[in-house]
C-alpha cells in the first residue's frame, strides 16, 4: 500500500467477510479495487465476480495482487471480470502505471456513456414533440367543410414547416411504402440538392456504399413489419464527406391501425463516433505500448557522445520536423524515438511503432495505411493502418531501409501531401502524424545501388540523429551494468550488492557488437545464475570469436547491394507484368528514368520477358 499512498492515492484497506466487503465497496464507490489473492480464507475470484454482477459496482475496475509462489488462473480471472494483475516483487512504476491506465480508461468510458445518454435523451424529446406535431397535422387534414378550418390548417402547416426547417435534425416524411415525400431544409442543405432532386435521386447518392443496401432493403422490411426502430448509417454531404447519423423511424396510423406515414429523424453523431473511435485507437496504441515496452525505461549514461544525442533530442522534440535515427543494431533507436515523442507537443497522443523488417513485403502497405474490405483475398473487413492509429501523435517506422520500392512511393506521398489512401480505397485520408524513422543500413549506398529513393531520403533526413555504439561509450558501461542488475535482481527477488573489478574490466574491454541489447541480455542471464551477493559473468559468454555467417551474409557490401537492387527491380517487373515504361510500368514504380532501368536490367542480367509470360498465364 506504500506504493499507492506515495503515488498520491487515498487507500482504504479492509479484510472483511465477503458480504461486508461488497457493502463497503458499494458505500464508498472507489475508483479501483485491488484484490489480494494471497489473503487466507478469501476467494478473490468470487469477490471480483460479485462486484461485476452488481450494477452499482460493475464499472469499477478490479486488479488482482499475487506473488511468484501464488499463480493466477488467467482464464478464471478474465471470467470473473478482473482487468489486470500484478505480482511480487512489485515494480512501483509499473504498478502506478497500470492503476493510472485503468482509472483513466474508466473515466473516458463514463464520459462517453454520459454524452451518449445526454444525446439520446435530447433526441427522444425531439422525436416525441415531432410525433405530437405530426399527429396534429394528420388530424387537421381530416377536417373538411368550413373555410376557417382550412385556413387554420394552412397556417399551422406553414408554421410547422418553418419549425421543421429550423430544426438541426434531418426530418424526413415517407409514404407507407417507403417512398420519399418530404425533407426539411437542414437535410437538403446537407446534401446540397433540392426537394425534387431528393425525391427522385438514387439512394447511392445519399448513403455510404457499405450502408446503402441495409438502409434501403432493410427499410422495406421494417416498413412491412410496422415497427418503430433505430439504425446508424453514413450520409454523403455536399462537401464530399460522410457523416454518421442515428435514424429513428416512427409510424403514423389512421383510426383503423393502417400506416399512413413514416416520420424519420436523423441526428448527426459524427463527433460521438470520432470520440469513440479515437478512444478505441488510443486504447489499442496504449496496449501495444505496454506489451511492446522498450528495452529499458530511461536513457542511461553521462558520456560526451550520449550527451550530444540528448542535446539534439531536446532541440528537435518541440518541433514537427521529421527525424531520421541511424545507428548499429541494439543501440536503442526506438528509445530515442520515444524520448522525442514524450518531449513533444504530441506526448498526450499515441506513439505507434512498426518494423519494416518484421513485416512481410506483401503486407507492409496494409500495415502502414490499412485496407478496405475485399481489397485482397482474406480482407474480410476494413482494417485501420498504423498511420490512422497514430493520428494526432507519432509514428515510428523502424528499419526504413527494408521498405519495398513500391511502398516508398506511398510513404513519400504522405510526407509531401499529408494524405494517403487505404489499400483498395479511392478516398484520400488526411494524416496529422509526426514521422520518425530509423535504420542501421547505409541509405546513401542503397540510393547509389537504386534500392532506395533519393527523394524519400531527403524527406526523411530533415533532422538526422546518429546514436553512437556502446564501444564508444565506455564510461557509461558501469552505469548500465548497475541499472540492469538492479532491474533484474528485483524481478528475481535477489540481493546483489557489488560487481567485481575483474567483471567490470571484462565488460569495459569487450567490444559489444550487439551494443546495449547484448549487454542487457548478458546481465539478465548472469543475474539468473548468480548465487552470491557479488555479480560476476561467465567469460565464455563474451567470446571474441566471430559468429559464423551464412553465404549470403559473407558477401561484400557491393554484392549485397546488387542483390537487393535486383530483387527490387524484379518485384517491380512482376507487379507491372514485365512492362518497363508507361504510367504503370516498372520505371514509374521505381521512380527512375526508363533508360536507366533498361541499363540496370541488362547489367544485372534480368530476363524481363519471364514476367510477361507469368502475367499472361
Amino acid at each position: 500500500m506504500t506504493i499507492l499512498t506515495e503515488g498520491g492515492y487515498a487507500v482504504h484497506e479492509r479484510q472483511l467477510e465477503l458480504q461486508l466487503q461488497l457493502q463497503f465497496v458499494k458505500h464508498t464507490l472507489p475508483d479501483l479495487v485491488l484484490v489480494d489473492l494471497r489473503t487466507p480464507g478469501m476467494d478473490g475470484y468470487r469477490v471480483s465476480a460479485s462486484l461485476k454482477n452488481d450494477p452499482t459496482t460493475r464499472a469499477i475496475p478490479v486488479i488482482f495482487i499475487s506473488s511468484i509462489d501464488h499463480s493466477i488462473n488467467q482464464a478464471k480471472a478474465l471470467l470473473s471480470g478482473a482487468v489486470d494483475y500484478v505480482t511480487e516483487p512489485f515494480d512501483p512504476e509499473e504498478v502506478l502505471w497500470r492503476i493510472e491506465t485503468h482509472i483513466s480508461l474508466r473515466r473516458l468510458r463514463e464520459n462517453l456513456e454520459f454524452s451518449a445518454r445526454e444525446r439520446g435523451a435530447e433526441c427522444v424529446a425531439i422525436d416525441e414533440e415531432l410525433e405530437r406535431a405530426f399527429q396534429e397535422i394528420h388530424i387537421l387534414t381530416q377536417i373538411t367543410g368550413r373555410k376557417h378550418a382550412e385556413e387554420t390548417i394552412r397556417e399551422q402547416q406553414a408554421e410547422l414547416r418553418q419549425v421543421l426547417d429550423l430544426a438541426p435534425q434531418h426530418i424526413i416524411v415517407l409514404g407507407p411504402d417507403g417512398s420519399r415525400l418530404y425533407s426539411n431544409q437542414a437535410a437538403l442543405n446537407y446534401y446540397g440538392i433540392t426537394l425534387e432532386e431528393w425525391r427522385s435521386c438514387d439512394p447511392r447518392r445519399l448513403f455510404h456504399p457499405d450502408d446503402c443496401e441495409e438502409m434501403t432493403s432493410g427499410a422495406h422490411i421494417k416498413v412491412s413489419s410496422a415497427s418503430t426502430h433505430e439504425a446508424e448509417a453514413r450520409l454523403l454531404g455536399r462537401d464530399g464527406k460522410y457523416h454518421w447519423f442515428l435514424f429513428r423511424r416512427n409510424p403514423l396510423r389512421d383510426g383503423e391501425g393502417h400506416i399512413t406515414r413514416w416520420y424519420v429523424a436523423a441526428t448527426d453523431i459524427e463527433d460521438h463516433k470520432q470520440a469513440e473511435e479515437r478512444l478505441q485507437h488510443e486504447n489499442i496504441a496504449l496496449r501495444e505500448e505496454i506489451d511492446h515496452a522498450s528495452m529499458f525505461e530511461e536513457i542511461i549514461g553521462t558520456s560526451p557522445p550520449l550527451q550530444a544525442v540528448l542535446s539534439r533530442i531536446a532541440k528537435v522534440a518541440p518541433t514537427e520536423s521529421t527525424v531520421l535515427i541511424t545507428g548499429e543494431t541494439g543501440t536503442g533507436k526506438e528509445l530515442v524515438a520515444r524520448a522525442i515523442h514524450k518531449q513533444s507537443r504530441r506526448s498526450s497522443r499515441a506513439f505507434v511503432s512498426v518494423n519494416c523488417a518484421a513485416t512481410p513485403r506483401d503486407l507492409i502497405v496494409s500495415e502502414l495505411f490499412g485496407h478496405e474490405k475485399g481489397a485482397f483475398t482474406g480482407a474480410t473487413q476494413q482494417r485501420l493502418g498504423r498511420f490512422q492509429l497514430a493520428e494526432g501523435g507519432t509514428i515510428f517506422i523502424d528499419e526504413i531501409g527494408e521498405l519495398p520500392a513500391e511502398t516508398q512511393i506511398a510513404l513519400l506521398r504522405v510526407l509531401q501531401e499529408r494524405e494517403f489512401e487505404r489499400l483498395g480505397g479511392n478516398r484520400p485520408i488526411r494524416a496529422d502524424v509526426r514521422v520518425i524513422t530509423a535504420t542501421n543500413r547505409d541509405l546513401q549506398a542503397a540510393i547509389a545501388a537504386g534500392a532506395f529513393r533519393a527523394d524519400l531520403f531527403y524527406r526523411l533526413n530533415v533532422f538526422p540523429i546518429e546514436i553512437p555504439p556502446l564501444r564508444e561509450r565506455g564510461e557509461d558501461i558501469p552505469l548500465l551494468i548497475e541499472y540492469f542488475i538492479d532491474r533484474y535482481a528485483r524481478k528475481a527477488g535477489k540481493s546483489i550488492r557489488g560487481v567485481s573489478r575483474k567483471t567490470l574490466d571484462l565488460f569495459k574491454s569487450y567490444p559489444w557488437p550487439g551494443n546495449i541489447r547484448e549487454l542487457q541480455n548478458v546481465v539478465e542471464r548472469s543475474v539468473i545464475v548468480c548465487e552470491t551477493e557479488n555479480f560476476s559473468v561467465d567469460e565464455s559468454w563474451l567470446s571474441r570469436q566471430p559468429v559464423a555467417t551464412n553465404p549470403k551474409a559473407a558477401l561484400d557490401l557491393s554484392e549485397q547491394l546488387a542483390a537487393q537492387e535486383k530483387e527490387s527491380i524484379e518485384a517491380a517487373l512482376r507487379v507491372s507484368g514485365g512492362q518497363v515504361f508507361g504510367p504503370s510500368g516498372a520505371a514509374a514504380r521505381l521512380g527512375m528514368p526508363r533508360s536507366t532501368l533498361e541499363s540496370k536490367i541488362r547489367s544485372l542480367k534480368i530476363n524481363k520477358n519471364r514476367f510477361k509470360a507469368a502475367d499472361s498465364s
